[in-house]
């Protein structure tokens, strides 16, 4: 008997059956570790816009990787056109937000593991993915960065420029024409208030002032 039917007679033509134990318990932990990317995902938003759709994406692909490695581990003539297939697939959506990207390999990760069979090893690390993102997006709120931007006329600069030293803030911008002058100034979290708002706008001269919320991507 030559090699090539050893290989197709041992390695080629065994099939593996899925049980429907199998099955169910697999399709069971992604759904649960879909929903929880999805909820930390939802809880941790910061970006510009948020995608209810693609959320619902990080879930359904735990559950279709799952799906797609319980059925190839049973074959190995079918993982070899699997992956063939799954080449010719191509992600034409355009991700704005680097932290998307993470999210969209941790949900294919998650689904490559259960559809492994390892779910004690995927519970492990979704929850201390997830402790990581929400922690992450807590330390992010509270180093949120604040940028008033003011627009006064010439005769107040001095004025204006002793309250802002008065807060700490420091100046970003500064832009001086005849109508006026324009200055960024950025504040901490502790004087990012209305308060400090309408102190400005007490002053004479001061014409406006704005509140904006800076992450340093996007202002809000």
């Amino acid at each position: 008997m030559s090699f090539s039917d050893i290989f197709k007679g041992k390695f080629l033509s065994q099939v593996g059956s899925i049980s429907a134990v199998d099955a169910l318990i697999t399709l069971a932990v992604a759904i649960v570790l879909g929903l929880i990317i999805f909820f930390v995902y939802k809880k941790t938003f910061s970006g510009v816009m948020y995608s209810s759709s693609f959320n619902l994406s990080l879930l359904l692909m735990v559950v279709i990787t799952a799906v797609i490695i319980l059925t190839i581990s049973s074959n190995v003539v079918l993982s070899l056109g699997m992956v063939g297939a799954l080449s010719i697939i191509r992600f034409r959506t355009v991700i704005k937000d680097p932290v998307d990207i993470m999210y969209l390999f941790w949900s294919i990760s998650m689904g490559i593991i259960v559809g492994a069979h390892q779910y004690i090893f995927a519970l492990i690390c979704v929850a201390v993915i997830s402790a990581i993102c929400v922690v992450m997006s807590v330390l992010k709120k509270k180093e949120a960065m604040y940028l008033i931007i003011i627009r006064y006329r010439h005769g107040s600069s001095a004025t204006v420029e002793k309250a802002i030293k008065s807060v700490g803030g420091k100046v970003r911008n500064k832009a001086v024409s005849k109508g006026g002058i324009e200055t960024i100034v950025e504040v901490n979290t502790k004087v990012a208030d209305s308060d400090f708002v309408e102190k400005l706008l007490s002053i004479n001269g001061v014409i406006n002032a704005v509140l904006v919320n800076y992450n340093g991507e996007y202002a809000e």
